[in-house]
């Protein structure tokens, strides 16, 4: 401070830009309050709950797989070929959630392991059925008993008499966001 009390040109040009300083985070923190207050907390939103346990689930299962040689992609490729034979690549890649493309490169890997056979011309239009060989039959086999271990391991953490509510309330959830019309798609 300046002789008499008074204080110098340098301390008060420093005061004025610690004010500013001050009111301009006094602002920040003002709006960020507001966009909390609007979005709200993140781990309170459902959608990133959700994403969070799908991101949970697919570490554990690709973690489960890996000794398999399979990808969650590739598990979920035989799992729907188990179930429907001769489903179309198409077919497949709506079932298990990925891309036609990110699909035939899936299909082309299982072949190539021997695990799928596919025909070298279609017999109807475009399709071309893909099916289980043998060794496709035993490896989804020993997929699906490591995924119900994995599928176990996050129930475990739902109480047993809510497990069937969850699980519906899930479907509901999903069905609630389906397109109507399959055209949509």
């Amino acid at each position: 401070m300046a002789k008499h009390g008074k204080k110098s040109k340098s301390e008060t040009i420093g005061k004025a830009e610690s004010d500013k300083a001050v009111a301009s985070a006094k602002a920040k923190s003002k709006k960020f309050s507001s966009d909390v207050a609007r979005v709200g907390v993140l781990d309170e939103a459902l959608t990133y709950v959700l994403r969070h346990a799908a991101a949970s689930l697919r570490g554990a299962m690709a973690d489960a797989l890996r000794p398999l040689d399979l990808s969650a992609a590739q598990h979920s490729c035989l799992e729907l070929l188990g179930r429907s034979p001769g489903l179309s690549s198409s077919d497949l890649a709506r079932g298990a959630f990925v891309s036609r493309q990110s699909m035939n490169l899936v299909l082309r890997g299982l072949q190539d392991r021997g695990l799928v056979t596919r025909p070298e011309v279609a017999p109807l239009g475009r399709a071309l059925p893909t099916k289980l060989t043998a060794e496709g039959r035993e490896r989804l086999n020993a997929a699906n008993s490591v995924a119900r271990i994995v599928e176990k391991r996050m129930l475990n953490a739902v109480p047993e008499k809510r497990r069937a509510r969850f699980r519906t309330d899930l479907v509901t959830c999903a069905a609630a966001l389906a397109p109507t019309d399959q055209s949509a798609r």
